[in-house]
This record gives structure tokens, C-alpha cells and sequence, in this order.
């Protein structure tokens, strides 16, 4: 059984820097494609970042290009997105998600694509 287990959120000002961290149990980060997603309250889950980890390419939503860096672990198991520049606008509950597939670009953006799921960490960022 897959598990996905988000940590490294909270409470940052504008400007600042958080790290989130996916920590994968059941299956490797070595294959397959993991996305981090994000979502506000009466709003749909909006594509933050992917990665396709037989290649390592890396996707980003136009919203946060530039400041935000997808990464992962293999040794640890673990999905990083490195979050800079934080704006208000990035406050929201973070998820990442996992599927064994090599998702193509069109695909792994859109929520139907992931098999798996975290239960989210909540980023506040204050102006």
C-alpha cells in the first residue's frame, strides 16, 4: 500500500521560504510521476509542480515558475518543493501525489492523472 506523507508546513511571511517534504512508503521514487497540488477553500485543486523520476525532467504551473523548485531523494524516499519568494496568494493546502505511470506533459497536470494521495499541509503566507 502506498502512502505519501506531507511535512514542512506553516507559516511564512512574504517574501520568506518554505520546504515541503513527501515522504514516500509502498513504492520508490525512482519511476513513475509525482506532482504537488495545491487548494483554497471553495476552489479546485490547481497543479503546482511535477516531476517524472525516470528522467528527472520537471514540470511547474505558470503561478509559481521561477520560485518554486521541485525535487526528490532517492536515497530517502522523498519529494521536496522548495518554495521562494512566497507571495499571499501561495496560501493553500499542499498535496503531492504519486502514480507508477510516466505521465506526459498534458496529463500529469490534471488531478485524474495521480493514484495516490497525501493528506496535505496547510501554507499561510502573511503580507
Amino acid at each position: 500500500q502506498v502512502q505519501l506523507v506531507e511535512s514542512g508546513g506553516g507559516l511564512a511571511q512574504a517574501g520568506g521560504s518554505l520546504r515541503l517534504s513527501c515522504a514516500v512508503s509502498g513504492r520508490t521514487v525512482s519511476s513513475g510521476t509525482m506532482g504537488w497540488f495545491r487548494q483554497t477553500p471553495g476552489k479546485e485543486r490547481e497543479f503546482v509542480a511535477g516531476i517524472k523520476l525516470s528522467n528527472n525532467n520537471k514540470y511547474y504551473g505558470d503561478s509559481v515558475k521561477g520560485r518554486f523548485t521541485i525535487s526528490r531523494d532517492n536515497a530517502k524516499n522523498t519529494v521536496y518543493l522548495q518554495m521562494n519568494s512566497l507571495k499571499p496568494e501561495d496560501t493553500a493546502v499542499y498535496y503531492c501525489a504519486a502514480t507508477p505511470r510516466p505521465l506526459i506533459v498534458s496529463v500529469l497536470t490534471t488531478t485524474r492523472a495521480y493514484d495516490d494521495w497525501g493528506q496535505g499541509t496547510q501554507v499561510t503566507v502573511s503580507s
